[in-house]
């Protein structure tokens, strides 16, 4: 039996990105990890009531809220969605998690300043961050290698 990963769904090539657009993560780990029955996925935004299609939406550099660009507060939203990624993660005894950097949601180490301006800062998202307060390790699709090298102990 291996153990569980968190992932995010837009990895796995479903339509719930802000913008409709799909990104699979083309990458052999994540490949194997689907193999072995390892991947529970989530999307914390859609799972916390977003529609998608939705506006973009980021986090604000002098606050916790997630605001989108025509000026709604899409927080409460964004916080029912990371704990529905928390409870998954409890009910699978999930240690690890895989999530989209730069996301208001997923991002584990940059996220966009709040300015609409493409401009990235140091900084978690909303499910990443609970997630890590919950002792989960998350992950990017920039370090997957990391967390297999965590897997393989």
């Amino acid at each position: 039996m291996f153990e569980k990963i968190l992932i995010s769904r837009c990895f796995l090539g479903e339509n719930v990105r802000y913008n409709s657009e799909t990104i699979p993560l083309n990458h052999p780990l994540l490949t194997l990890w689907q193999q072995q029955n390892r991947v529970i996925a989530i999307c914390p935004e859609v799972s916390g009531g977003l529609s998608v299609p939705r506006e973009p939406a980021e986090q604000q550099s002098n606050s916790d809220e997630i605001i989108t660009i025509s000026g709604i507060n899409v927080s409460a939203q964004f916080n029912f969605g990371a704990k529905q990624a928390l409870i998954l993660c409890q009910q699978h005894n999930i240690r690890f998690a895989v999530l989209k950097e730069s996301s208001p949601s997923c991002g584990s180490t940059h996220i966009y300043d709040g300015s609409f301006s493409n401009k990235k800062i140091t900084g978690q998202g909303v499910t990443c961050k609970l997630l890590a307060q919950e002792g989960i390790k998350v992950f990017s699709e920039n370090n997957l290698q990391e967390l297999a090298n965590l897997l393989d102990k």
